[in-house]
């Protein structure tokens, strides 16, 4: 038994060596080679004094070292700090309108936490203010908060059902969550609410064309383009644009915008979209030379230009 009895002491030594070694390891102690010394030093008068058990004393330390080894700074993951509020928060003694108006001009330099902060203090001063719970459903879109954006949109419309900007932009919450049929039902809502804004058209026609229903849609887009010709370059701008399902659908859509402003007489936004068309390999671009809707633009130079170059391109 006094084998035992040693084995057993031996090993109770070298545990505590390894973890004497393990924590240097870890440490820029274990850089400074005094230091090193000395614990290798210690370690290896240990092995020496129980040479039947060396390679016991191995094994452990070996595992020690296994497991300090994993500990890498270089694998630690740095939890980046929350979002940060970049104004003085709300004053208690402001009116809705005031806070309204700072809200929005939060919104317009994008600091959205402090205009949802601003939004909801005006909010507390009028509970069922429909315009300020659409301008917090416009702010949530814009941090892609969709679900929270939605809530947002329907009390907006509950405390006014004929407020046809808050219908286009509930729209947009269903559109984001690639829901369609919702989408569709309030942007034609709106439309029937206001007839006038252009992107409520533009927003059906892309509702429609993420559906393949491309006859509706082109009818859709050739009603926003007749309100506001610079109707897409608007949309590009607010972050909200068409969702297609397919780089062919991309290019059949600017395909299709090119047609609607050639239609138009819109020759420098046609030959935009007719070049994006072209470089997404639009497969039937040869149609162009056919279709009604380009008459007049084929007569351009620049229109021959871009659909025989290689590489294409509009000259200014």
């Amino acid at each position: 038994m006094e084998w035992v009895v040693l084995f057993a002491a031996q090993l109770q030594h070298v545990w505590l060596a390894s973890i004497s070694i393990s924590s240097l390891a870890s440490s820029d102690l274990w850089h400074n080679k005094p230091a090193g010394v000395l614990v290798t030093g210690v370690f290896m008068s240990c092995l020496g004094a129980f040479p039947k058990f060396a390679f016991s004393a191995i094994l452990v330390l070996g595992l020690a070292f296994s497991s300090s080894a994993q500990i890498n700074r270089a694998d630690q993951v740095q939890i980046a700090p929350p979002l940060l509020r970049g104004t003085d928060p709300p004053s208690p003694t402001a009116s809705a309108a005031e806070l309204e108006q700072q809200a929005d001009l939060l919104h317009a330099q994008k600091l959205y936490l402090d205009a949802l902060d601003y939004y909801a203090a005006a909010l507390k001063k009028a509970p069922k203010n429909a315009p300020i719970l659409n301008k917090v459903c416009r702010t949530e879109i814009m941090m892609q908060r969709w679900k929270e954006a939605q809530k947002s949109c329907e009390k907006s419309v509950r405390a006014d059902p004929s407020f046809a900007t808050a219908y286009g932009n509930l729209g947009v919450t269903y559109y984001c969550q690639h829901k369609l049929a919702n989408a569709v039902k309030n942007y034609q809502k709106a439309i029937s609410l206001d007839a006038t804004t252009a992107s409520f058209f533009s927003n059906l026609g892309a509702a429609y064309f993420a559906q393949r229903k491309f006859d509706p849609a082109v009818a859709a887009y050739q009603h926003a383009i007749e309100l506001d010709p610079d109707v897409f370059e608007r949309s590009s701008r607010s972050g909200i644009t068409a969702q297609l399902p397919s780089p062919a659908d991309r290019a059949r859509y600017d395909y299709t915008v090119a047609r609607l402003y050639a239609k138009m007489g819109l020759t420098d936004k046609s030959l935009q979209y007719l070049r994006k068309a072209r470089e997404e390999g639009f497969k039937d671009l040869n149609n162009v030379y056919k279709d009604a809707d380009f008459a007049d633009l084929r007569k351009d130079p620049r229109f021959v230009e871009l659909m025989t170059a290689k590489t294409p391109s509009i000259s200014d």
